[in-house]
């Protein structure tokens, strides 16, 4: 899952990047509303974090713009506006969900997985494929009913993969969704992370099938 943050206070922006990071997501930054808006219209994201009070372009002109696009990204809007008439006028321009600040950090992870949850998983709360169980609230998964353990970036590859069970990603795809500016990841980077998520999932029936040209799929070993 890839996040993009749009907010001018930089020690909350690399605090929030932090914890995302820790959580396995890929995190990109910017600090005014012309940066946020040139990055949504150009790079692919699943969610972003959008502060109204930015400098160069205001956040509800950049969320206004997103919408007149007809960008479906899910937008949750952080505000130090907590005037109902703000509120209401953001939740009216599109947006998604919004918080105040100051906030409390497990609530904003817990609205951060719900978004995502709603914009890539149907709602679901927990995704199976085979003997396996992804539960996208605690960001936890089990094989054959035994905790599974992952790095950040396994965790990320493997729920890239759920994300698209009907088709094959390409390694291009993955490489992008799995870097940020400020950290790229390499073609032979993918590939270890993908060797090692395929020796952890073979002791259930499962491996990582790659096809030539097109990509890597979920699929059972068998």
């Amino acid at each position: 899952m890839k996040i993009l943050v749009a907010e001018d206070d930089l020690q909350l922006a690399d605090g929030l990047a932090l914890v995302l990071k820790a959580s396995g997501y890929s995190v990109d930054s910017v600090s005014n509303g012309l940066e946020a808006d040139v990055a949504v219209s150009v790079h692919a994201y699943d969610l972003l974090i959008l502060d109204i009070g930015l400098p160069g372009l205001d956040g509800l002109e950049v969320l206004r713009r997103i919408r007149q696009r007809g960008q479906i990204l899910p937008i949750l809007i952080l505000t130090a506006r907590d005037s109902l008439e703000s509120l209401v006028e953001g939740l009216d321009l599109g947006a998604n969900d919004y918080m105040t600040k100051p906030f409390q950090l497990p609530e904003l992870e817990a609205r951060i997985r719900a978004l995502l949850r709603q914009g890539s998983f149907l709602n679901q709360t927990e995704l199976h494929f085979e003997a396996l169980s992804f539960n996208t609230v605690s960001r936890t998964v089990t094989l054959q009913e035994e905790m599974l353990e992952l790095t950040a970036r396994e965790l990320a590859v493997l729920e890239i993969l759920l994300k698209r069970l009907s088709a094959p990603i390409s390694k291009d795809r993955i490489t992008d969704l799995l870097s940020s500016w400020d950290s790229e990841l390499t073609y032979n980077a993918v590939g270890i992370i993908i060797h090692r998520l395929r020796k952890k999932l073979e002791p259930g029936g499962i491996t990582i099938r790659s096809a030539r040209g097109l990509g890597y799929k979920l699929e059972r070993s068998d």
